[in-house]
């Protein structure tokens, strides 16, 4: 098999791997004689937090693996055609495919090959060559093996600007049911040494994944409710202080087990899921005000933000000129950026609706639920159906606008 048609199969093989925004990494440039930047343009394939557009060469080692997860199209007994690199193959595709402009770093994962330890030193002899025989700069991203040694994990560490590991499953009866040769125990072990290792290099002011750790979900491969995946990521992030959880959802693989669902779930639910992990990291919501024991799952037709508005209509409307921030933060429609603008401007004079416009706030979805100094709507009614029918409308007519805005600018 020549090297065309291998990158053919294991880049396939990489794409249900959501985990590869490059956001986070520090600006590394070449020494002279070196090769790549985490600063440059070039074909989109993520965002970093300024918006910039950043490509990424995203494959797998190797496409073989001896773990049997049900939900995955590489496990041990599916039918794919497999395929293989050697390190020093992924060494040259990375570098050709920079000198061509085509990418500006690496996502690296692999199957499971002859053990997690073996697996892990091929991956490590990758990102350790790339750095130390060709002065890379660019930016890499390395899927750690579950289970691998930490020693491993922590070479790792020193070469790459992001480590992460897939939870994949948010509870352990998940993993027994679909991925038995998996636990919760080894992925947080996992976890831990990432975490540490990033604690220490900012004590000791030495270079260990400056873009910190993330992982994935999927969605809907097991009846695990929204409240379940989002207390499973809160957790995640209170103790490994992970950089993201992404959310994927399950998409029906050839030849699957009976264990797995037919069809795949919706995929408004995974930008849902998006949306309240968001408000859960910047707008100081719980996952108990998110979800509740009567609605575990979030709500296809409004937004997390204006379901929780609706559901406390007591709190609203707030006065815009004198809410704190924790309050404004609370308003569907309006933004972190935004709340921020607001408090510089109140500063100055009262606000009115046309400041809020240029402001840049979502008028259509704040108004209900604020006052201003030339707006003043009533309290909202113990019955607010008439007010959610007019949101869940326009809520359809410009999702895929608000989806876009979001992903660039955080605000929802």
């Amino acid at each position: 098999m020549d090297l065309s048609e291998k990158l053919g199969i294991l880049a396939d093989a990489a794409k249900y791997d959501a985990s590869c925004a490059s956001s986070g990494a520090r600006g590394r440039r070449a020494e002279r004689g070196g090769i790549g930047s985490t600063e440059g343009s070039g074909i989109c394939h993520s965002y970093t937090p300024d918006g910039r557009c950043v490509s990424l060469l995203k494959i797998l080692l190797t496409n073989y693996c001896i773990y049997d997860c049900s939900y995955c199209i590489n496990r041990r007994s599916s039918g794919v055609r497999r395929a293989r690199f050697t390190p020093d193959e992924v060494v040259r595709l990375t570098l050709d495919f920079y000198r061509r402009n085509y990418i500006e770093g690496l996502f690296l994962s692999s199957g499971i090959i002859r053990s997690p330890d073996y697996t892990m030193e091929q991956l490590v002899s990758v990102v350790k060559t790339l750095r130390q025989t060709h002065d890379f700069a660019g930016y890499i991203h390395l899927k750690t093996i579950p289970n691998a040694a930490p020693e491993l994990v922590r070479e790792a560490g020193r070469y790459v600007d992001r480590l992460s590991i897939n939870v994949e499953l948010p509870r352990q009866e998940d993993l027994d049911a679909l991925a038995p040769e998996k636990t919760l125990v080894q992925i947080t072990r996992s976890m831990d040494t990432i975490r540490d290792g990033i604690a220490q290099a900012r004590e000791e002011k030495f270079g260990f994944a400056p873009a910190g750790q993330a992982t994935q979900m999927i969605v809907g491969a097991t009846d695990a409710t929204d409240a379940v995946l989002l207390r499973t990521s809160a957790s995640l992030y209170a103790g490994q202080q992970l950089r993201r959880v992404y959310y994927s959802a399950f998409s029906p693989i050839p030849d699957g087990s009976s264990a797995l669902p037919q069809a795949a779930p919706p995929l408004l639910r995974e930008h849902r899921l998006y949306q309240a992990d968001w408000l859960l990291r910047f707008y100081g919501f719980r996952v108990d005000e998110l979800t509740t024991a009567a609605r575990p799952n979030l709500s296809l037709e409004l937004d997390p933000k204006t379901s929780w508005a609706l559901r406390n209509r007591e709190s609203f409307p707030v006065d815009v000129n004198t809410a704190s921030k924790e309050e404004l933060l609370r308003v569907p429609g309006i933004g972190v950026r935004s709340v921020k603008r607001m408090l510089a401007a109140r500063r100055w004079r009262r606000l009115r609706m046309d400041d809020l416009a240029r402001l840049r706030i979502v008028l259509n979805r704040a108004r209900p639920f604020i006052t201003t100094e030339d707006y003043h709507p009533t309290r909202l009614g113990p019955d607010s159906a008439k007010l959610a029918a007019r949101l869940e409308a326009e809520a359809q007519l410009d999702l895929w606008a608000a989806a876009e805005a979001a992903a660039l600018t955080g605000e929802v």
